[in-house]
């Protein structure tokens, strides 16, 4: 009978510290479900009409569906390639113009700012020259639109793929001990 109180008191004991590891475990448990829970809500619903949107924006607006997407940082390349095209086009057209009306002026018997230093057939090749400077100029500012167009679009899509750490890659270096070689590869992990 001696012994009881001290088997009560160990009982105690014992069942306090039961009750209390199974608190700090449930406690673990509620925290990594919270966790899961706000990993979750990162990511948004699947909006299947953001890429068409964030598309019609940047065709409307160049730019205006990379701010859709919250890409800012590209909205100065998409008016730098733009402006860069027209900037050669309006250069090239100034220069086309200058040398057809001294061609003009030369067929017409006038005199023309090039008389003396560029023959009939150099003022012919210099216009051949800027008139295809100015097509290929619109062909590069048709293609940053196009581009800009197409960016906004994947981009949108590539912002709604779900990426967790359900579906892992991973790099997998594994030292053999036995021959001192290390074996390279790839780890792919799908949890459910």
């Amino acid at each position: 009978m001696k012994n009881r109180p001290s088997f009560f008191f160990i009982f105690f004991l014992f069942s306090v510290s039961l009750l209390t590891a199974q608190q700090d475990s449930l406690a673990v448990v509620t925290e990594r479900i919270e966790k899961k829970k706000s990993i979750e809500k990162e990511y948004e619903p699947y909006n299947a009409l953001a890429p068409a949107k964030a598309a019609f924006y940047s065709a409307v607006l160049p730019g205006l569906g990379q701010a859709y997407n919250g890409s800012y940082w590209k909205i100065p390349i998409a008016y730098a390639g733009l402006g860069t095209g027209v900037y050669f086009y309006l250069e090239n057209d100034k220069l086309y113009d200058r040398y057809r009306d001294a061609y003009k002026d030369r067929l017409a018997g006038r005199p023309d700012q090039f008389e003396g230093r560029i023959t009939t057939d150099g003022l012919i090749r210099a216009q051949e020259f800027y008139q295809k400077n100015k097509e290929i100029s619109i062909l590069v500012t048709v293609g940053v639109y196009i581009l800009n167009i197409i960016d906004a679009n994947v981009e949108a899509h590539l912002r709604q793929f779900n990426v967790d750490e359900d579906l892992t890659v991973k790099p997998n270096l594994d030292f053999n001990t036995l021959s001192g070689k290390t074996n390279y590869g790839l780890t792919f992990n799908y949890n459910f």
